[in-house]
């Protein structure tokens, strides 16, 4: 079990995953997304919320972005916290509509749903009412983990039947890489792989609107004197629809 392998590991991935043709297709919804005055949503439970972080409201990212989460059933629904504390609610259907019933959600808006497994209840039921209602729908899952292992949800589908596009964080079944003698693995590949996927849409999907002329709108980094007034004009834009609390 050599540290060193897991790098090398990493960086190998690092070099391939900038070629996948899916990242130009979600690139693509962004922009149409923007196009319509939309929002881009991002899901995502467990150590998948970083990468909905990585969406939603971060310095080089797109404005017009809202992160969705298991604890807006507390912040904006008044539920009890002592839910959130529960060992399978990720794997509870019933979550999904409680939390897209409390989001502010548009008929124009792209959701981006992150699930390294893609079959637990919440991830799919979400997806499921997302497509009902008419939304396009990016996943970034692990086409490895999620193929190897039963649905958690009632209808037994998975995530990724039920994505626009699908991007592939080529995380291995189980998510570590390094295995350990008599059993288990370290060295978790899914949060770098999702977030340098994530990086890669936003950054294709800007290149598009600088070659159509137009100016996207992203965020400055906070920590620079410009930042604050910059940020907030553009937050103006979208005023009730996106939140930047929790």
């Amino acid at each position: 079990m050599n540290p060193a392998d897991y790098a090398r590991h990493i960086a190998d991935l690092v070099a391939v995953i900038p070629q996948d043709p899916e990242i130009g297709k979600a690139a693509a919804l962004v922009v149409r997304t923007l196009d319509r005055d939309g929002v881009i949503q991002a899901f995502g439970s467990g150590h998948s919320e970083a990468t909905a972080m990585e969406i939603s409201g971060r310095a080089g990212g797109l404005v017009a972005t809202n992160r969705l989460a298991l604890r807006d059933i507390v912040l904006y629904g008044g539920a009890d916290p002592a839910e959130l504390e529960r060992y399978d609610l990720e794997r509870d259907p019933g979550l999904a509509r409680r939390i897209l019933d409390l989001a502010p959600v548009r008929d124009e808006d792209l959701f981006v749903i992150i699930s390294n497994s893609g079959v637990n209840g919440v991830v799919v039921e979400l997806a499921t009412l997302v497509k009902e209602r008419g939304h396009d729908l990016i996943a970034i899952t692990s086409l490895a983990h999620s193929s190897s292992v039963p649905s958690r949800h009632p209808s037994g589908r998975k995530l990724l039947e039920l994505a626009d596009v699908v991007l592939d964080n080529r995380a291995p079944r189980g998510d570590a890489f390094l295995p350990m003698p008599g059993g288990g693995a370290v060295g978790a590949v899914s949060s770098i792989t999702s977030a340098l996927l994530v990086q890669l849409v936003v950054a294709e999907a800007v290149r598009e609107l600088v070659e159509a002329g137009r100016t996207p709108p992203v965020y400055l980094s906070a920590n620079v004197p410009e930042g604050d007034a910059h940020n907030l004009a553009l937050e103006a834009r979208y005023e009730g629809r996106i939140r930047r609390g929790g």
